[in-house]
């Protein structure tokens, strides 16, 4: 039976996943048209710079449940096999789920994921920028209200179908998640540089430092070795 995509987002105190906090969760089902949207109480005070962001304010989520309670609500939301869907989810969302379900000693599922930013990147080249509110403008869908949950994942759901056109999602899956061989470094003071020009022992401190064990590297994990250049 083929996965049924669920579009989610969260909204935080900050960017850093170990010492922020989710303070709002949507999901959309498409199959069964269906939202899920809820405030969470942090246990710590939302900063000024995140509220200027979504506007979600302390007294917003004073009376709202924890993310141990909401916790339950989207488990059965996201319910049988699913592939959750977010804008920017490997490096953020993600992370931030993570982070939630281990505070609160839960197991998070086995979801598989996918991240309509990496789409993005890999299938527009073309675009100078691949953020969810440009790739609104560039499809033509009105503007919403950006940064809050729910809006976000309405218009990601019409974003992501303009992108992926008439492909399944289990073929956009495999699509994303199939390993591309890179041609020149992406990033670090080589970018752009092709890998034959660059010092082996630079590839040798990145496989140290452990640059490889982020998801975001595992391109470039598959190209070095790929050209043997790795240890």
């Amino acid at each position: 039976m083929a996965a049924r995509p669920i579009f989610y987002d969260t909204e935080t105190t900050g960017i850093n996943f170990d010492r922020d906090y989710v303070i709002e969760i949507a999901a959309f089902d498409s199959e069964r048209n269906k939202t899920y949207e809820s405030l969470i109480k942090p246990p710590i005070s939302i900063p000024k710079e995140a509220t200027a962001i979504h506007n979600i304010t302390d007294e917003m989520v004073a009376n709202a449940h924890s993310f141990s309670e909401v916790c339950q609500e989207f488990l059965q939301f996201c319910e049988g096999e699913v592939i959750l869907i977010a804008h920017n989810n490997d490096s953020f969302d993600l992370h931030f789920l993570r982070s939630e379900f281990r505070r609160c000693d839960k197991q998070m599922p086995s979801w598989r994921f996918f991240d309509t930013l990496k789409w993005a990147r890999r299938y527009r080249t073309d675009l100078p920028r691949h953020s969810l509110q440009f790739l609104r403008e560039i499809y033509g869908f009105p503007q919403n209200n950006a940064h809050r949950a729910l809006d976000d994942v309405i218009i990601l759901h019409k974003v992501f179908c303009a992108m992926v056109d008439d492909l399944t999602i289990e073929e956009a899956y495999q699509l994303l998640h199939k390993p591309r061989l890179l041609k020149t470094m992406p990033f670090g003071k080589h970018q752009g540089i092709p890998f034959e020009s660059i010092p082996k022992h630079y590839f040798d401190w990145l496989q140290k430092s452990g640059a490889f064990e982020k998801p975001d590297n595992k391109e470039l994990q598959t190209t070095l070795e790929h050209l043997g250049l790795l240890a």
